[in-house]
């Protein structure tokens, strides 16, 4: 996978993360574990951005798998939270969609 089309990819999961992030701090039922694995998730991508604009396709390669399991922590706190908007669902929901199918792609 060329460096252009992870940034590209990158760039859809972040603003996946945004939105969960934004959707969970307007949420009236978010529970402390879901907030927190957003949160995480929130830092995380910031962290992986350095990565690609450096272009260290190892640390890139490591960062997308990392975000992929606090997305994973982030679907399961959102299961676990039972009744939470839909809106914040579906961004949840949505991310962790976009990270799955990167790090596939990535291999």
């Amino acid at each position: 996978m060329q460096l252009s089309e992870v940034q590209q990819r990158f760039s859809r999961v972040e603003q996946c993360i945004d939105d969960a992030y934004q959707a969970c701090q307007q949420s009236q039922s978010a529970t402390p574990e879901l907030q927190d694995s957003i949160r995480q998730l929130d830092q995380r991508a910031d962290e992986a951005r350095q990565y690609i604009q450096g272009q260290d396709q190892q640390k890139i390669k490591q960062c997308v798998w990392e975000l992929e399991e606090l997305s994973d922590r982030a679907l399961e706190a959102c299961k676990q939270a039972g009744n939470v908007e839909p809106q914040l669902k579906q961004a949840v929901q949505q991310a962790h969609s976009e990270l799955s199918s990167l790090k596939h792609q990535m291999g």
